[in-house]
């Protein structure tokens, strides 16, 4: 196939432009050519251009619109507001035979009771301002392009995580590496209420080999799927999981490990909002059968264990890579302190035990 992929140096984007490539498509990048973390697949096709301007892309993508050059599918990572999707169906219409959106399972509306998530769970996050215009933006890509003829695609995404991605509940995107940096030099290791609410989490290669093979398939077209995996853990686990990998034994994660209200972490942090109310502090367990029905023979391979343990070592691999927050860290710091005093507060001044 002639894949064009809007992003390819992200965290998913690059897993799967690796996959296509690997698989012998034809692959053409839109990128700004600024990162660093991932380098485009050898004979990749890159046009450099601010993909946020639609005239900007257009004009980059002009000579194919003239030869009337098509795309068996363009994959779109970085469309954030129904805005540039809107703009996008107008771009791609001429050129694609399917126009796939990622997505975010984020938008799912949250409960209060477990409840395994499907593609036809309703979009509601009232915390959240990116999810809720991921969701917006789902809406425009279905209204707008029955219009013009574009075949579609949605893709929901959850927690994705790789090489380059440690995903801690306090997880850092700019210096993911605090988060070891703290557990190898004993820091308090804060985990959000009790660690026991599930999550899950999906490694970039498993969601890049469900997007692939989404690509050119006509049962596709008019869908919206979300590609997870089928392990959920524990906050408790998670962190245990990425102690381990950091080398840490059974013995100092129990004690450095912290429980600390969703509440105190958006006190300290505000700006965190969206992200833990409309989202992490809400068990996340997804229902899969949808993708599999899709793509014959996917699945989500790769354990957590495994995979944390590949991201550890990529970032051992080169120093430059672990970059720690100290800003974020001295937060962590103090939030700690609070409940660490707090608690010794309770136990000397309330707890009956000793007193009988």
């Amino acid at each position: 196939m002639r894949i064009l992929i809007v992003g390819g140096t992200g965290l998913i984007s690059s897993a799967l432009a690796t996959a296509a490539h690997a698989a012998g498509h034809e692959l053409t990048l839109i990128n700004r050519g600024r990162s660093e973390a991932a380098a485009p697949p050898p004979g990749a096709h890159v046009i450099h251009v601010d993909a946020t301007d639609a005239e900007a892309l257009r004009e980059a993508l002009h000579g194919a619109r003239l030869r009337r050059e098509r795309f068996d599918a363009v994959v779109q990572f970085i469309a954030f507001t129904p805005e540039h999707v809107a703009a996008d169906v107008e771009t791609f219409a001429p050129l694609t035979d399917q126009y796939v959106l990622i997505a975010t399972s984020a938008a799912y509306k949250t409960y209060d009771r477990l409840h395994v998530l499907t593609e036809d769970t309703p979009q509601e996050n009232a915390w959240w301002e990116y999810a809720r215009l991921k969701a917006e933006a789902e809406q425009v890509l279905r209204s707008r392009a029955a219009d013009v003829g574009l075949g579609w695609t949605i893709v929901r995404p959850a927690h994705t995580y790789g090489p380059s991605k440690i995903p801690g509940y306090t997880g850092n995107s700019a210096h993911p590496w605090t988060l070891v940096d703290r557990m190898r030099r004993g820091a308090r290791i804060v985990v959000p209420g009790d660690g026991t609410s599930l999550w899950t989490l999906t490694h970039a290669d498993d969601v890049a080999a469900g997007v692939l093979g989404l690509l050119g398939r006509d049962e596709a077209l008019g869908e919206a799927v979300h590609i997870t995996s089928d392990q959920a853990l524990t906050w408790e686990g998670i962190h245990a999981a990425i102690a381990r990998a950091a080398g840490l034994s059974e013995e100092a994660f129990a004690r450095q490990v912290l429980h600390v209200p969703s509440d105190a972490l958006v006190a300290a942090e505000p700006g965190a909002a969206g992200g833990i109310y409309g989202d992490k502090m809400h068990a996340a367990v997804h229902d899969t059968a949808k993708i599999r029905r899709l793509v014959p023979g996917w699945e989500a391979r790769i354990p957590f264990e495994a995979g944390i343990a590949e991201s550890i070592a990529w970032f051992e691999a080169d120093p430059a890579r672990r970059t720690v927050d100290s800003e974020a860290d001295a937060t962590m710091d103090a939030v700690a302190a609070i409940y660490v005093d707090a608690l010794e507060r309770v136990r000397l001044e309330v707890g009956r035990d000793a007193r009988g």
